[in-house]
């Protein structure tokens, strides 16, 4: 009995192995129709082709393996180029809030780098929000504030990649504060996560397609901070009055006559107002002025003036003779006031609500109030060294501090009495033909 059960395990066993040998065959044989297929598939030629590049910025294979990664520079050239332009997209403003110190002014063109506008679109590129380049976004901006000049409510505008596959258009109201559209990209929050901590995006808003940001813009506003000193704050008052309405700025500008042929401007208010800040007995004020549009460099000539008004050099009627260009044909040279206090403070368009979402909001209020306590920290710091500085009864003296006034005031030429500059006239006389043009 136990010699038939062996015979019946040794057939089993036998079975087992004929059944294993079939089942290797078969799989020996699918195996040689895949390797068939992959060899005739485009990816894999492709990959076999790359095998004997050796330089150039591409993959490079050895034996299937790969040995060194893609030329990530020319991924990011593609993407410049407008590789996603088929995805979804919408048009829409931006609100940026920028420190100017360290830019060379908001725009791109002037080759000097960085600016504003330079970082704004590097964060664009690296969050792939941008469809296409610079001309097929429709990108339009509402100021070029000049360098150093700081901003609070600059507005941009351009077509950005969206997550709504259908988007009206013509359609410029946005969600509610603090909330965000269903499914739509939060641009404020995305953007800032890329651009550097003195820039920051503080709303979008869906507009129209005809939309520009310059050209659509209705006003303007401008501030410009300065301490109180002994300036008299009421000629400033009396002069800055002088101002309002529509005048010809050509003597309160850089000219440029190669672009701007008129310079004809209407100022809407003017105000000097104390600010909620002093330092060592001196309070801060700001000069609020806002227009329609300004020229290049116009706020801080007239800011300049405004100082020699203020410090007695001059009287306030001597707005009224640059402001008159048939008696004052051509500008007097004087310095302009520093660039650093100014600010673009806002851009009022019709029909526009900036907005963000709430999380978007709490990381933006976070970010400035740190920012608030570093320059609070550096401002203690800088008072500290100049306590150490100087002896303590030359510090506490504020009539000593201030005595280069009375050199200012002896050594003032009268703007009426300075040199001039070329005129409007004079300088189109200068433009080559192709300027003319």
């Amino acid at each position: 009995m136990s010699a038939s059960i062996g015979s019946d395990l040794i057939r089993s066993l036998q079975s087992e192995i004929v059944s294993l040998h079939n089942r290797v065959k078969e799989l020996e044989e699918e195996n040689a129709k895949l390797s068939t297929r992959l060899s005739e598939c485009c990816c894999e030629k492709t990959r076999s082709n790359s095998n004997s590049v050796a330089n150039g910025g591409n993959s490079v294979y050895e034996n299937g393996a790969q040995i060194r990664k893609s030329n990530k520079t020319k991924k990011k050239k593609e993407y410049i180029a407008g590789t996603i332009e088929h995805l979804p997209k919408r048009y829409v403003a931006l609100r940026v809030l920028y420190f100017g110190q360290r830019f060379y002014g908001f725009a791109s063109e002037a080759q000097l780098d960085p600016t504003v506008e330079s970082e704004l679109f590097k964060a664009l590129e690296k969050t792939r929000l941008l469809v296409g380049d610079r001309k097929k976004s429709q990108y339009s901006r509402c100021g070029r504030t000049d360098k150093g000049v700081s901003a609070v409510g600059q507005v941009i505008a351009l077509f950005l990649r969206s997550n709504l596959k259908e988007t009206n258009e013509n359609d410029n109201m946005p969600c509610e504060f603090g909330q965000r559209q269903d499914g739509e990209i939060d641009y404020v929050r995305v953007l800032n996560r890329a651009l550097p901590k003195d820039i920051r995006v503080t709303g979008w808003c869906p507009v129209p397609v005809g939309f520009s940001a310059r050209f659509s813009c209705l006003s303007r506003e401008y501030k410009y901070f300065f301490w109180r000193d002994d300036l008299n704050i009421s000629a400033m008052e009396h002069a800055g009055k002088k101002f309002i309405g529509e005048h010809d700025f050509r003597n309160f500008c850089k000219m440029d006559a190669a672009n701007v042929h008129h310079y004809r401007r209407h100022i809407s208010s003017f105000e000097l107002i104390p600010c909620n800040k002093s330092f060592d007995g001196n309070q801060l004020w700001v000069i609020k002025v806002t227009g329609s549009a300004f020229l290049w460099h116009q706020v801080r000539c007239m800011v300049a003036v405004l100082f020699m008004v203020g410090q007695g050099l001059e009287s306030p009627q001597i707005l009224e003779f640059l402001l008159d260009t048939d008696r004052t044909q051509r500008k007097p040279q004087y310095a302009m006031a520093s660039e650093i206090p100014l600010v673009l403070q806002s851009c009022q368009f019709e029909g526009l609500t900036f907005t963000c979402s709430s999380d978007a909001f709490q990381a933006l209020r976070i970010h400035l109030e740190n920012e608030c306590r570093a320059y609070e920290l550096q401002a203690a710091m800088y008072h500290e060294a100049l306590l150490n500085l100087l002896p303590e009864h030359v510090f506490s003296d504020r009539t000593s501090l201030s005595s280069g006034t009375s050199k200012k005031v002896a050594s003032h030429v009268p703007l009426i009495s300075r040199p001039t500059e070329p005129s409007y006239e004079e300088r189109r006389a200068k433009l080559n033909p192709r300027q003319e043009l």
